[in-house]
């Protein structure tokens, strides 16, 4: 019999209960042996999960580390083009705040790849905001613009010079010697002024204002400014 019943007392003599009683003993050590080893082997079980554990928590700590590092630097670089941007298109992208607008998901396009990273848009967005369109031709219809610029300087020029010889005579003393001088100079500040003003209307076109260009519009203020300055003292009697 493997296991005593109250019954087997009655039938069994003093030996036989001591046996049993005996291996009972026997049998309860080796359950306790048994609990032991099941406890040492639990407990280095949990250690092992601990140090597991640990070890993952420390790995997620660095990941975390790692991605607002990442995080900032994309902040940075993102603040940095959009700074850019504002300065070169100007008050259509202020409207948007002169600071980086809120983050935002982007949305997907067709042929982008589903596993797109912030490093790969912000490539895309650094090349579109570093692109410069190719400068358009000046235009035969600009360059008569020019030219009537060049005019309309050297017209101005000579009737401001008239204007202001005109007040030396009327104020006499000083003034009066200094006035031719003083005409003349804001006789020739008119056609700069022109070229001034061509520069303004070619950057708005986005057309390069080159030498020539510059050469058309002073030298047609100039001459238009000569000529009308000495048709002027031939008509004036003497």
């Amino acid at each position: 019999m493997s296991e005593l019943q109250p019954a087997d007392f009655e039938r069994a003599d003093y030996r036989t209960v001591l046996r049993r009683l005996t291996s009972l003993d026997a049998k309860a050590a080796g359950l306790r042996e048994e609990a032991r080893r099941w406890y040492a082997d639990r407990l280095s079980a949990a250690d092992v999960a601990v140090q597991e554990a640990a070890g993952r928590l420390e790995a997620a700590e660095r990941s975390v580390r790692a991605a607002q590092r990442g995080l900032e630097e994309v902040d940075a670089r993102a603040a940095g083009l959009w700074s850019d941007f504002v300065h070169r298109v100007g008050p259509v992208a202020e409207r948007f705040g002169r600071t980086l607008p809120p983050a935002s998901i982007p949305r997907q396009r067709g042929d982008d790849p589903p596993d797109r990273d912030a490093e790969d848009y912000l490539k895309e967005v650094e090349n579109r905001v570093r692109y410069t369109p190719p400068a358009r031709p000046i235009t035969l219809g600009t360059k008569i613009l020019f030219g009537m610029l060049g005019f309309a300087g050297g017209l101005l020029g000579v009737i401001a010079n008239l204007m202001v010889r005109r007040t030396g005579t009327a104020a006499g003393g000083d003034w009066q010697q200094a006035a031719p001088v003083v005409a003349l100079l804001v006789m020739l500040l008119f056609p700069v002024l022109a070229v001034v003003t061509a520069k303004l209307i070619a950057d708005r076109r986005d057309a390069p204002l080159d030498t020539s260009a510059v050469v058309t519009v002073l030298a047609t203020g100039l001459v238009t400014a000569g000529l009308l300055f000495t048709a002027v003292l031939v008509a004036q009697p003497r």
